[in-house]
């Protein structure tokens, strides 16, 4: 069966309009990807999030955080305005998708709003230095030097965060996968002991590299050969992005699901789309994190491939992805309240395994 007979009707409906060879033309090209994200990525994710919350029912500042000397990445405060009598809030550490070489904090932004105010909670909406610029490891360092300042400055963000009632991190496509490698990193991480993360939310990710797969995953990894002409994002289109990152494939900071362990992990959600190239591996890695004794959830969308949500947010498909990713939240949000800690029962981590760390810099902000 070919993947237009699969196609969901509604959203085949709209690939129709599309030029031929898609949003990017296979172009091996960066700056041709960064054009067609700031002119029809974000338009298209912007008009198609809803009515956003009054102006006055949030704030937002953006502020530049230190990752290594010298070094700065931007991020997008949202803060909920505090109702009468209610408590300190959880925080949600948001990272971008755009396979590690183009996005920015406009790609989430109206749908984060719309997360903070709905479900009270405060967002750090992160940036990161983008690939090939900037290449493995860099991106992943900036995100997690950044979350590890964040859960040690949490004042200077905003007063209204308690990590207690929740430290959550979560990304889109290639900040999934930046997200799955921090929360194995962050387990035995000196700076964040303290204030251990307690979910992650994994949107379309990738946890491992096709061309280094363990043999005993071999029989669950079947749509990156079989989805390979997907529509949006291809086998070809991975290729070309992780030509970008320039990442070993047999390293777990850039394939998470190599990592020995993955016990201690916090509860994840996942979503992931049936005619995506990645779909087995998010499946798999759902299976897997559950053997560990981690607490999952997964939500699968027949019919549709990675990014559809971009170009349909309104078809039927489309809203149960937006309003199942508001739930998965709140299911994280609800495990806090309710679920022990974990006991800690792995090994040390490995130095090898640990980003650079970063002293505390002078953090500049300035407002939206």
């Amino acid at each position: 069966m070919s993947l237009a007979t699969k196609l969901d009707p509604e959203f085949a409906a709209i690939l129709s309009n599309f030029p031929p060879g898609g949003l990017f033309t296979d172009s091996p090209d960066v700056s041709v990807r960064r054009h067609v994200y700031e002119q029809m990525i974000v338009p298209a994710v912007q008009a198609g999030q809803g009515v956003l919350p009054p102006d006055t029912e949030y704030e937002i500042q953006d502020h530049f955080i230190p990752v290594e000397k010298g070094v700065e990445v931007r991020a997008r405060c949202i803060v909920p305005v505090r109702l009468t009598g209610e408590d300190a809030l959880p925080l949600l550490f948001w990272i971008h998708g755009g396979g590690w070489s183009f996005g920015d904090l406009n790609w989430d932004d109206y749908k984060l709003r719309r997360a903070a105010v709905y479900l009270r909670l405060v967002i750090v909406n992160c940036e990161y230095r983008l690939a090939p610029e900037y290449p493995f490891p860099i991106p992943m360092n900036d995100c997690f030097a950044a979350l590890k300042y964040v859960a040690t400055n949490t004042t200077v963000f905003s007063s209204s965060i308690n990590l207690s009632k929740g430290f959550l991190i979560g990304g889109m496509s290639a900040g999934a996968n930046i997200v799955a490698v921090i929360t194995h990193l962050a387990r035995n991480d000196d700076v964040l002991r303290g204030t251990p993360l307690t979910g992650q939310i994994l949107v379309t990710p990738p946890v491992v590299h096709p061309d280094y797969v363990p043999a005993r995953y071999n029989d669950s990894l079947r749509s990156m050969e079989t989805n390979k002409n997907a529509p949006i994002f291809s086998r070809s289109e991975f290729d070309i992005f992780w030509g970008f990152y320039k990442a070993p494939s047999t390293d777990p900071r850039a394939c998470p699901l190599l990592f020995p362990s993955h016990m201690r992990l916090p509860p994840t959600y996942i979503q992931v789309c049936g005619l995506d190239i990645l779909r087995d591996e998010g499946v798999l890695y759902e299976k897997v994190l559950k053997r560990s004794g981690v607490r999952t959830r997964l939500d699968m969308y027949p019919g549709v491939s990675h990014g559809f949500d971009v170009v349909a947010p309104h078809t039927t498909q489309g809203q149960k992805f937006a309003q199942d990713f508001f739930g998965g939240l709140e299911w994280l949000l609800e495990e806090t309240r309710c679920s022990a800690r974990r006991p800690s029962t792995d090994s040390a981590q490995s130095q090898s395994e640990k980003p650079v760390g970063v002293k505390p810099l002078t953090l500049r902000s300035e407002r939206r």
